[in-house]
């Protein structure tokens, strides 16, 4: 039995049988009868766990392949997708942002993700490690506008440059794949600068992918640096003399992102130029200054003199513990009411004091008196 078909897909989503299957609604007596089957809802069954590395010099790595249910619309190379999964011996379903790693998927189609088990990560940790074949998870639709999308200014594009570091290769790698597999859109003159950092050689991600790509004649150039190598505008300047002038997609640590966002004149809080689209997972502090004021999490009644740390990391430090994904200001999930205050935006900067005003906590810092929903 498929769930593809147009009529019986209508059916499904129907007003008629959400009010029957009500107040479970009917993907949760679909997913009784076959886990793989859904009217509304996206999970995905685990089909393989391939170990990228073993975490000599960092936590380790794994891509897992997975089968969709027929309800994914597919991703654009560069999206991410929230994963819920249900960990052993807790109640609570754990929700986590990740980028896929695969090229560009249409509806249906099979992905892959790859993961970074972080200590404190309970879900990567778990995907990593414990994570086997027939294993069901939940997923959101894919998300995100870091994507390969080209400038328009340019009405030839010849020259694209990715620039990423640690696990910010993934989804820089979902491009490249798809750059490979799709043929250059038929341009066989295009060429991609490819510049990657990673702790150490076997602390690489993809190193065997790479190194086969690296070796080809599909006009991809790839360096790799390791250890203390930085990033700076003089080598990037040596590999892609005019790189202002390139189409450019650059992820991985805020630290990285920031010497990014130097070397192409980019003051924080300014907008990015239309070639220059960045990513990153742990987003640069802009907070300045000392810290002052009372914050207070109205609902919970707990409250504390300001740190200066974002207001997730603040209601962490007093117990609470509000929902969250990517903690980087992607997903929304940590999204709050400001009742009042006034907070600022640690990756642009920006300021705002309207009352009543959903942020996302995991990316704002308050400034003075804060008082939110919480």
């Amino acid at each position: 039995m498929s769930l593809t078909a147009s009529p019986l897909q209508s059916l499904l989503r129907s007003r008629a049988l959400a009010a029957l299957t009500s107040p479970h609604g009917v993907d949760r007596y679909l997913e009784q009868v076959n886990p793989m089957w859904a009217a509304h809802e996206v999970r995905a069954r685990v089909v393989s766990v391939h170990r990228e590395t073993a975490g000599l010099d960092t936590a380790p790595v794994a891509t897992l392949t997975l089968q969709p249910t027929a309800t994914w619309r597919g991703h654009r190379a560069g999206q991410h997708v929230q994963v819920g999964v249900d960990l052993p011996g807790s109640a609570k379903r754990f929700t986590r942002c990740f980028s896929i790693s695969s090229a560009a998927s249409a509806p249906g189609e099979q992905f892959t993700l790859t993961i970074r088990a972080h200590d404190e990560g309970q879900v990567s940790k778990f995907l990593v490690t414990q994570a086997q074949p027939g294993q069901m998870i939940h997923l959101s639709q894919a998300m995100g506008d870091f994507t390969l999308t080209e400038s328009p200014a340019t009405p030839t594009i010849n020259h694209l440059l990715m620039i990423s570091g640690g696990s910010g290769i993934t989804p820089v790698m979902s491009m490249v794949r798809t750059l490979l597999r799709d043929g250059y859109d038929g341009r066989a003159n295009r060429k991609v600068t490819f510049l990657h950092y990673a702790r150490s050689p076997e602390d690489q991600i993809f190193a065997e992918e790479l190194a086969e790509i690296a070796a080809g004649d599909n006009h991809v150039d790839v360096h790799l640096r390791y250890g203390d190598h930085v990033f700076s505008e003089f080598e990037l300047r040596r590999l892609v003399p005019d790189f202002r002038d390139v189409d450019t997609w650059a992820c991985g640590p805020g630290g990285l992102i920031e010497l990014v966002h130097a070397a192409y004149g980019v003051e924080v809080g300014s907008t990015e130029p239309s070639r220059l689209r960045v990513e990153f997972f742990k987003p640069p502090m802009t907070v300045s200054g000392t810290a002052e004021g009372q914050v207070s999490f109205s609902r919970s009644g707990a409250e504390a003199a300001n740190t200066g740390a974002s207001l997730l990391e603040q209601a962490e430090a007093l117990g609470l513990k509000p929902e969250f994904g990517c903690r980087m200001g992607i997903c929304f999930s940590c999204t709050k009411t400001k009742t009042e205050g006034t907070v600022r935006n640690v990756v642009t900067g920006a300021e705002s004091s309207l009352p009543d005003e959903d942020i996302q906590i995991c990316v704002s810092a308050p400034v003075g008196d804060c008082v939110v929903d919480l």
